[in-house]
């Protein structure tokens, strides 16, 4: 094992050294919302060799958390480097990531129709980032992951529109039954949950990770791989846990992992190769 690793750090370096890894990254770039009425800054990773080539390229758009933005990503996860590693030891294949800001609207249309974040995303966000880089604009070409709000916005959008991604991965994922759902609209999130959602549980249920797969049957199962990853000592993992149970008893193939570890970014840096080996595995129809 520890000669493995020592050839592949002398594999990445030699690459490096010759100019492979020469990705790029642009940090909070803008675009402008019709729909939000606004502009949103994203980021994006570009691959090494996306300046030399003429070839279009897979996309995985990485999902930002609660009190996060669209620099999270390359500041506090490290995805530069990580994904220059990926790449370069050929556990993952060359791909544009694309980081929106999503503030604090975990990815949904607001109840009352007067911040629609998801149909932004899917309306304008993505034609965009088609039409401005040279990214794949099939099904089989794009991946969404992302931690904690995040990782429950990619969720969402998988059920939401499972024609757009075949693979998901969510890290962590803020997913919620009834009751804490609840708890945080009366007590610890009113402000922000009242607002996003609305008074009562029927626009809840609408966006409710458990209650859309409660509702799947075998005739409409998302075709979407999925890679669920959360720690042991995460205060998010029963949510994670009961999507797992769902999925079994549905029927809905996915991978479930438990690691050492918490909410925090040393846990989410060292679940990214592996968010980045799965949906290679899509792209490259392996």
């Amino acid at each position: 094992m520890k000669s493995k690793l020592i050839l592949a750090v002398i594999f990445c370096f030699c690459f490096c050294f010759t100019g492979y890894c020469q990705s790029s990254t642009f940090e909070s770039l803008k675009f402008q919302s019709k729909k939000l009425g606004k502009e949103v800054s994203y980021s994006i990773y570009l691959p090494s060799d996306y300046k030399t080539s003429e070839r279009n390229y897979p996309v995985l758009y990485l999902l930002h958390g609660y009190t996060d933005d669209e620099t999270m990503w390359l500041q506090s996860g490290e995805v530069k480097a990580i994904a220059d590693q990926a790449i370069a030891t050929r556990n993952a294949t060359q791909m544009i990531i694309v980081m929106p800001n999503a503030w604090d609207t975990f990815y949904i249309n607001q109840h009352d129709g007067k911040f629609p974040y998801e149909d932004m995303f899917f309306e304008e966000l993505i034609p965009y980032i088609e039409k401005t880089y040279r990214a794949r604009p099939q099904k089989d070409y794009r991946a969404i992951a992302g931690l904690s709000m995040g990782g429950y916005g990619s969720l969402l959008y998988s059920l939401h529109h499972p024609e757009y991604f075949s693979a998901c991965a969510p890290l962590s994922a803020a997913i919620f039954d009834d009751n804490v759902m609840k708890q945080r609209q009366e007590y610890s999130h009113k402000e922000l949950f009242s607002r996003l959602y609305g008074p009562g549980l029927d626009y809840w249920h609408k966006n409710s990770v458990l209650e859309i797969l409660s509702g799947l049957n075998k005739d409409n199962l998302p075709q979407v791989r999925y890679y669920i990853d959360c720690g042991d000592d995460d205060y998010l993992l029963e949510g994670n846990y009961l999507t797992h149970k769902i999925m079994q008893e549905k029927g809905i193939r996915h991978e479930f992992r438990v690691r050492d570890g918490g909410h925090s970014w040393t846990y989410w840096r060292t679940a990214l190769p592996e968010v980045l080996k799965f949906v290679s595995q899509s792209f490259t129809r392996s």
